[in-house]
């Protein structure tokens, strides 16, 4: 392919929340995603990856980079904090986002029908599964009075919408919920040693895309610990925790793919609805809750999607 050739190519600008390591299997359903449209890296377009390496404060410079190198769209994967990054950063350039949190209530669109100006995407919604996590905690330890979260202050919106929003949950079923925090991956650790210390019976671990990435470091713990954990991913599960529950990311990766190819093809993200994954995927680790010594009832283990025994 000629320089030339190179040069007049669509450019896609990538504004990865951490490595490109960790978001391996996200950007493989992302591509998947463009290819399905025809539109393959180094074929056809070209890919501007900025990675933040798990710093959510490096997000807003990032994005400014590439809007000033004027990319044709910008797709904003793995958290609320990219996508605001990336629509401070442009009004015109448009955007294509991938996230866990509602982004009406965030303030990215006006509407998911009509999302308004240069900004559309996926979402999963599961920062508003989070409540379920709790149900299904409580489910397993319905004589347990107080439960842990943890979130990342760091994430400092979705920190604050999972509170409500688990803290509206607690309300409901008369129960305590201690807040603890962690914002690397030092402090999971003291996080986890903190849920037996307040005497939270459980733990339910916050949507969020550094804690997603890292869910066999969450699992690893959650077993060694002896804590009853519920987090969002698979991976979580078959390292050792005890339940897994959450969107299909996978999934909401791809159709970000495919919304970032409908926009290449010349679609404005104004008249692209916001797509909400519905699919939600959940696990149990059985051994995990025989090592706690939890009887999980059959009626829950018909409900999951995958056991592992």
């Amino acid at each position: 392919m000629t320089a030339r050739a190179q040069e007049s190519m669509p450019v896609v600008g990538y504004l990865g929340t951490d490595t490109p390591d960790r978001f391996a299997s996200r950007l493989h359903s992302f591509h998947q995603g463009l290819g399905s449209l025809g539109f393959f890296e180094g074929k056809n377009i070209k890919v501007e990856y900025r990675w933040a390496e798990g710093k959510s404060d490096r997000l807003p410079a990032l994005a400014l980079e590439l809007a000033r190198a004027q990319v044709s769209v910008i797709t904003a994967p793995g958290s609320l904090s990219s996508a605001l990054a990336a629509k401070a950063a442009t009004s015109s350039i448009p955007i294509v986002f991938e996230m866990g949190a509602d982004p009406v209530e965030s303030g990215l669109v006006a509407s998911l029908n009509r999302p308004g100006s240069n900004i559309t995407g996926v979402t999963s919604l599961n920062a508003q599964v989070g409540s379920k996590r709790l149900e299904l905690l409580h489910e397993l330890l319905p004589s347990a009075r107080a439960f842990a979260l943890l979130v990342n202050p760091d994430n400092k919106r979705n920190a604050e919408a999972t509170v409500h929003l688990l803290q509206a949950a607690a309300d409901a079923r008369n129960l305590k919920l201690h807040l603890l925090q962690a914002t690397t991956e030092k402090e999971f650790d003291r996080a986890f040693g903190q849920v037996r210390e307040l005497g939270a019976g459980a733990l339910v671990i916050a949507n969020d895309i550094y804690y997603a990435l890292r869910s066999e470091m969450l699992g690893l713990l959650a077993q060694r610990h002896t804590v009853p954990a519920a987090h969002q991913s698979r991976e979580f599960v078959l390292a050792g925790g005890l339940i897994g529950y959450g969107g299909d990311v996978g999934e909401s990766h791809r159709l970000a793919g495919v919304y970032t190819g409908r926009v290449l093809r010349g679609e404005k993200p104004a008249d692209l609805p916001v797509q909400q994954v519905t699919k939600v995927y959940m696990a149990i680790n059985l051994k995990a809750a025989k090592a706690m010594a939890i009887t999980v009832p059959l009626s829950m283990t018909a409900r999951a999607d995958e056991v592992i025994e």
